[in-house]
């Protein structure tokens, strides 16, 4: 376990300006908004906030208020050079807990989660419901360094994960995940049951449970709502799965060498998978935003992050979980998120025991409702372990 410190140089800080003032943006269709994708006087305005007033060093000074390490995990004969925060809690008693991110987010979704998270009193909880906060950055993406070699797929991720808590010495911890984190910390539960006491996600993915003639039998108006969402997601939103999940390399390429096309790519989803009612800067500023995509930017990394899409989906490891989930389970359910199944289908695959249905909040809910998160997360970890 080596500490770390987020120290980017200032040569590429400077690369970085000089390659948003050559910027050349795409022409726009009359009438397009954010139909085609991100809208395109949004994207000028950011991009030149991004060159005349962003300021990196001054959110790397905020993150390095955390504790961050990194620490070598074997992972099928490579060496993953894993980073990952880890926070102790000034509570003795706390519970440790693994919350993993996704894409196109990072570790910086948690800032406003993990001080209410692991010191509750100083936020107006009570000391029982502390936690000892670990946030991995999946390999491949962020600060951690990226797979070598082909096969590394959600399932692959949990490991890594698993391996981190036992090398930190946590016998027992509560894992918590959204995104690509809602689809490797059901594996972390199932691959670990003797030490993972529980799991807390925000997207469940399951299918209609086996040996049902009609599956919408049943279901409220409500999850019938959500279902024909994910429907329409499906038909209209996920296209970059698809590029993501077959071609990570061609598009790499893009996205590698020119900044504003890395953040059109990004912010188009904090735009469509939140619950910003079509203004994004209703939820997060613009500093949020690019301090999200920095992560990507300033590591290089967002070629390794896509190609969990293409691992995964070779190993058919992308969808619905393939096996029972036998820990005790919690579904935290925002609006907006993307894939919001009913409960008896989720209860044919996790051992569902908190069901919370949330008036407001959508894909990135630590960032979005960090306080409904952390209140549901306290309530379901409080009697497990």
């Amino acid at each position: 376990m080596q500490p770390f410190e987020i120290q980017i140089p200032d040569a590429v800080l400077d690369d970085l300006r000089e390659r948003l003032s050559r910027t050349r943006f795409p022409d726009q269709i009359e009438g397009a908004e954010w139909k085609y994708g991100t809208e395109l006087s949004f994207h000028q305005e950011l991009v030149q906030y991004w060159l005349d007033k962003y300021d990196w060093r001054t959110h790397e000074r905020e993150l390095n208020r955390f504790d961050h390490f990194k620490t070598p995990i074997e992972s099928a004969g490579e060496t993953i050079d894993l980073h990952f925060i880890h926070q102790r809690s000034p509570e003795p008693n706390a519970k440790p807990l693994v919350i993993t991110h996704g894409w196109p987010g990072s570790v910086y979704e948690f800032h406003k989660i993990i001080g209410p998270l692991t010191d509750p009193v100083a936020h107006g909880g009570r000391a029982e419901d502390a936690f000892h906060v670990v946030c991995p950055s999946i390999p491949g993406f962020g600060f951690s360094s990226a797979p070598r070699k082909p096969g590394f797929d959600a399932k692959r991720a949990a490991e890594t994960i698993i391996t981190l808590m036992a090398k930190l010495g946590y016998e027992s911890y509560g894992a918590q995940g959204g995104d690509w984190g809602a689809v490797i910390t059901p594996w972390i539960g199932t691959l670990d049951p003797q030490h993972c006491m529980g799991i807390h996600l925000t997207m469940l993915i399951a299918g209609p449970p086996a040996g049902v003639a009609n599956p919408a039998e049943g279901l409220t108006p409500q999850e019938l709502q959500g279902l024909a969402d994910a429907g329409a997601f499906q038909k209209d939103g996920a296209g970059y799965q698809q590029i993501q999940g077959t071609r990570p390399q061609t598009l790499g390429y893009g996205l590698t060498d020119s900044p504003s096309g890395l953040a059109a790519w990004i912010v188009e989803k904090f735009h469509a998978w939140t619950d910003c009612d079509g203004d994004v800067e209703s939820l997060f500023s613009k500093d949020e935003l690019l301090t999200n995509i920095m992560f990507y930017w300033v590591t290089q990394s967002i070629t390794s992050s896509t190609r969990i899409y293409y691992e995964s989906m070779k190993t058919g490891h992308f969808g619905p979980h393939p096996e029972p989930v036998t820990v005790p389970t919690a579904g935290a359910i925002f609006p907006k998120e993307i894939y919001r199944v009913p409960r008896k289908w989720a209860e044919a695959v996790f051992n569902v025991q908190r069901w919370n249905l949330f008036d407001k909040g959508g894909h990135f809910a630590a960032l979005e409702q960090p306080k409904v998160l952390v209140d549901d997360m306290r309530a379901f970890f409080r009697d497990l372990g």
